[in-house]
């Protein structure tokens, strides 16, 4: 196999969840792009249409796929009845919350944030694994990739943020830190049968409405990266089409920092 055809993803199916979003939709493009028949897990139809047609016009595959990943029963009657029989990346980006402080949040928050992230990666993994494992049986690599954060190895400054609502909140950063070490714990129980599992952190990568509507906030976090800038969307598809590649066959229990040194100070 050459070293080009060692990314591609042709002939292989990928399905990431919270598709819709910023950076969910960068992913899910580059993992069309590659070659990969591509479920797009949205919550509903309206969020994910765009996308789909995006995808279908530049001449990709893909589906839709309406679930609320941390609904455990609903994940697993997706994977015993409609779901793909093998499923070769799995890429656990689903997450729900909002700004705070430890004094301004409370238990809600929490559990919430909890849920959408480290549970669900918990259920999709569990319900995936028949398939995942007909991958390894096939092409001899399944591939399970978490979103984590710069946040779940560091905490933020609150110098940047302007008021309490508007800080990235504990929470967050909690639950990418589990998220994270939970990568961790799968990467060694399912790797010796060939699922790896690893995780990426992205770094500042406001989107494109923050971009345009709050320069200053986005002045303030360029000002603390090494490179001088935030991260633009596409940048976070080369690690994920690195990690669900067969290039990264020996990688497994990695979390790759992708935050242009922000965590590197």
């Amino acid at each position: 196999m050459s070293c080009i055809d060692r990314f591609s993803l042709s002939g292989k199916t990928a399905l990431i969840t919270g598709a819709a979003g910023y950076l969910g939709s960068a992913m899910a493009k580059a993992l069309a792009e590659a070659g990969a028949h591509v479920i797009i897990n949205v919550r509903s139809s309206a969020r994910g249409e765009p996308l789909l047609r995006e995808i279908h016009a530049q001449g990709g595959s893909a589906e839709l796929l309406v679930l609320d990943v941390s609904d455990q029963q609903a994940v697993q009657e997706y994977f015993a009845h409609g779901g793909p029989e093998t499923l070769h990346v799995l890429v656990n980006n689903a997450y729900k919350g909002k700004g705070g402080t430890i004094e301004s949040s409370d238990a809600g928050d929490y559990i919430d944030s909890y849920q959408v992230a480290v549970l669900a990666a918990h259920n999709m993994l569990k319900g995936a694994l028949p398939a995942l494992r007909r991958a390894v049986r096939e092409s001899g690599d399944a591939s399970v990739i978490n979103v984590g954060s710069m946040y779940g190895v560091v905490s933020p400054d609150p110098r940047v943020y302007d008021t309490p609502a508007g800080t990235n909140p504990p929470f967050y950063g909690a639950t990418k830190a589990a998220l994270i070490q939970w990568s961790r714990y799968a990467a060694c129980e399912f790797g010796a049968e060939g699922i790896r599992v690893n995780s990426i952190s992205p770094g500042p990568f406001p989107s494109d409405s923050v971009q345009q509507d709050a320069p200053a906030f986005v002045a303030k976090l360029a000002a603390k990266v090494p490179m001088g800038r935030i991260g633009q969307a596409g940048e976070v598809a080369g690690p994920v089409l690195f990690l669900a590649s067969a290039a990264a066959s020996f990688v497994n229990g990695a979390n790759i920092c992708v935050d242009g040194g922000w965590t590197a100070w």
